[in-house]
């Protein structure tokens, strides 16, 4: 397979909406469940969900060997089928993250996301340069820097973009509303599409300062309510936004607790809960008390299938 024929254009309108990071469903013994991904992935595109992250957070990227990675990225973009825009998670070291990406547009990938450099010492010069290596590998593809360092500059961003044109949009995951407001408009606040990368607790926040679409995991459990706050966010009802941030208040503090231990954990388990899938996380996540997974499963009990 080859990368899509859609357009730049047409990439950064597809990002400004609900972007679905899949989980990754493990077997008893194991390993991926591709028969699972496969269902879980439809039932996303059923419910109305048009952008797929494969290898995002949610999907356990760091617990993923190469070959895991390599196929998650190929079932989600022959599950997608044109029906849904397929943003590909890429990381580690510089020559992994090109292969990855480069893999992504071999499978038919629309874009990539690069994931925050996992390193001691980030550099704002070594972030632009490492960011740069993955973008001028794949310059057909659109590229999404997973921004998630409090210190980078947002002229550092428009530097990138000023050598790579490629990088189209950011997924900024710094739990500051006002450092990202003043991030946007130092990188060109109508240059990028910005996605809010710590889900639908800050989205409102983050669309008041110019965000056009925010990630999501709590979308594998409830496809329907992700869409009510984008929908009621576009039309500029943060009233109605609110009363879903209300709704889903409770589950994204379970997520949340403990340094976010549990983020994964907390959607796998609700999935399993409502019979879709093992509830089966890799070290370093594990497995919740019976307490929360009642509690889970009474909140997922509740929401729209």
């Amino acid at each position: 397979m080859t990368a899509t024929t859609a357009t730049f254009e047409d990439r950064r309108t597809a990002l400004a909406d609900v972007v679905a990071i899949p989980v990754t469903p493990f077997a008893a013994d194991g390993t991926v469940d591709a028969d699972v991904q496969r269902v879980l992935l439809r039932r996303l595109l059923d419910g109305g969900v048009r952008v797929l992250t494969p290898n995002g957070n949610t999907g356990e990227f760091y617990a993923l060997n190469p070959d895991e990675r390599r196929l998650v990225t190929e079932l989600a973009v022959e599950e997608a089928g044109g029906r849904a825009a397929v943003l590909a998670g890429v990381g580690h070291d510089i020559p992994t993250a090109v292969a990855s990406a480069r893999h992504a547009r071999e499978a038919g990938a629309d874009m990539v996301m690069v994931h925050q450099p996992v390193h001691p010492y980030v550099s704002d010069g070594g972030w632009v340069a490492y960011h740069r290596a993955v973008a001028e590998a794949v310059p057909e593809l659109g590229v999404v820097p997973y921004v998630r360092n409090a210190r980078l500059p947002g002229a550092r961003l428009a530097e990138l973009a000023d050598a790579c044109p490629n990088v189209i949009g950011v997924k900024y995951a710094v739990p500051d509303a006002a450092r990202f407001a003043g991030f946007a408009r130092d990188a060109g606040l109508e240059r990028f599409v910005w996605i809010a990368g710590l889900a639908e607790p800050y989205a409102p926040s983050y669309f008041s300062a110019g965000a056009t679409g925010f990630t999501s995991g709590l979308v594998n459990v409830a496809p329907a309510v992700s869409l009510d706050m984008i929908e009621a966010l576009r039309s500029g009802d943060y009233t109605g936004a609110m009363k879903v941030w209300e709704q889903i208040r409770r589950f994204e503090e379970l997520r949340a607790a403990h340094g976010s231990a549990n983020n994964v954990t907390v959607v796998k388990e609700a999935l399993a809960s409502l019979g879709l899938c093992r509830r089966d996380v890799r070290p370093p996540s594990s497995p919740l008390p019976d307490a929360e997974r009642a509690e889970i499963a009474a909140i997922a009990a509740g929401w729209p299938a």
